[in-house]
């Protein structure tokens, strides 16, 4: 009994030392796509962040899916102090879609498929008040697809005959925002 006294005193004291924001992308919300997420202390200048993006959309124009969800776990330096100022951070997380490409949005073909990115995120935190702060951000980097392509006119089949699964490597922009955090 008395270990688990001092480990419930220890969790406590580690609590109300760190610094934990949650988070919430009021840019994509905006057109419906969710984004939130929650960052950590876990150094003098460096900072833990993970969030979730999810695009529930069937589709934009009625044919051409827009489906995707992404994972993105970050570990953040803060070049002045933890959460103020500028920061940049490295980031390696999956991906699922159901989606049309950029370089398909004049075709009938869609891809549906899942990833990995691995990439570099640049912002700002701005804060507000002492439990509220602004993050603006944007990232990019590398994805790795696989996938298989289908028509999304009805025709039956896949567009491409890959045995397994197609592949598809790019260097994008894919993320960004203004995350609205509030401190715990």
């Amino acid at each position: 009994m008395r270990k688990l006294i001092i480990l419930i005193v220890l969790l406590f004291a580690i609590q109300l030392q760190s610094q934990t924001f949650i988070k919430f992308n009021g840019a994509t919300a905006l057109i419906g796509v969710p984004n939130i997420g929650i960052e950590t202390s876990i150094g003098e200048k460096t900072t833990f962040s993970f969030d979730v993006m999810a695009s529930f959309w069937k589709s934009f124009n009625g044919h051409s899916p827009m489906e995707f969800y992404t994972f993105t776990p970050e570990v953040r330096y803060h070049f002045k102090e933890k959460y103020n100022g500028f920061y940049a951070g490295i980031h390696a997380g999956p991906d699922m879609y159901k989606i049309q490409k950029w370089n398909y949005w004049n075709s009938n073909h869609y891809e549906h498929g899942f990833g990995y990115r691995l990439g570099v995120t640049v912002g700002y935190n701005v804060k507000i008040s002492e439990k509220l702060l602004l993050d603006v951000f944007v990232g990019g980097g590398w994805h790795q697809g696989f996938y298989h392509g289908y028509y999304n006119d009805g025709t039956p089949g896949r567009y491409e005959k890959a045995p397994n699964w197609n592949k598809s490597g790019e260097w994008l922009p894919y993320r960004g925002g203004v995350m609205i955090s509030y401190k715990l």
